[in-house]
């Protein structure tokens, strides 16, 4: 496993997110965008690490496949806590 050595971007609130909740998951990348591609998201593999590192934006088609592949909410990967 690489370690990060850039810094985060700014593209997307998400990136860090995904990347902690794939690898919790044991997904490697590539395993990662199979599954979104199983989900109808045509994604390359130079795409995922800029999603990752928040140098890409992310559709919402996208954020909803991340979500499904994760077994996430969306909120969850944008960092918002619902208040009921």
């Amino acid at each position: 496993m690489r370690l990060r050595t850039h810094d985060l971007g700014n593209s997307n609130l998400i990136g860090a997110s995904l990347n902690k909740k794939r690898k919790a998951m044991g997904l490697k990348q590539k395993e990662f965008i199979v599954q979104l591609q199983i989900n109808g998201i045509d994604i390359s593999t130079s795409a995922l690490p800029k999603i990752e590192g928040q140098h890409r934006i992310v559709t919402d088609k996208e954020l909803s496949a991340i979500a499904d592949v994760l077994n996430v909410t969306t909120d969850s990967l944008l960092g918002r806590k619902r208040i009921i």
